[in-house]
């Protein structure tokens, strides 16, 4: 589980992570990954339904010293200001993910794969 940021000027996800975390290397050694986000729970509907989407995303590592980490961080303090202090630790890392695939889920027999331009208009609307 990790917060994430849609970034206003493209589809492209940014977390924030630690390097001390199996998830942050696995990343670095494996630059594919799958995110899973889902609809926060209720009693009325049951988990199988709740709408969903997994994402197929490529990573990349952002460097601090890069044109493209203040940019990205400002989108992300935007969204979780309460994030600033880690941003103060020197092991947490902004990345990128730039989704490739997706499959949607709205709910019982409603689901829907995307890619390309779909995915894009999707991850945009």
């Amino acid at each position: 589980m990790v917060p994430f940021v849609l970034r206003d000027d493209s589809a492209v996800l940014l977390i924030h992570v630690s390097a001390l975390a199996t998830h942050t290397r696995d990343m670095q050694s494996h630059p594919r990954v799958s995110l899973m986000v889902m609809a926060e729970p209720t009693p009325a509907v049951p988990p199988q339904a709740l709408p969903r989407v997994t994402l197929q995303a490529e990573v990349r590592m952002l460097p601090r010293e890069g044109s493209d980490y203040e940019p990205a961080k400002a989108a992300y303090l935007a969204r979780f200001p309460d994030a600033a202090v880690t941003f103060e630790l020197a092991d947490f890392s902004l990345v990128e993910l730039a989704p490739t695939s997706a499959r949607l889920v709205a709910g019982f027999g409603r689901a829907h794969a995307l890619v390309g331009e779909a995915l894009q208009r999707w991850l945009r609307g």
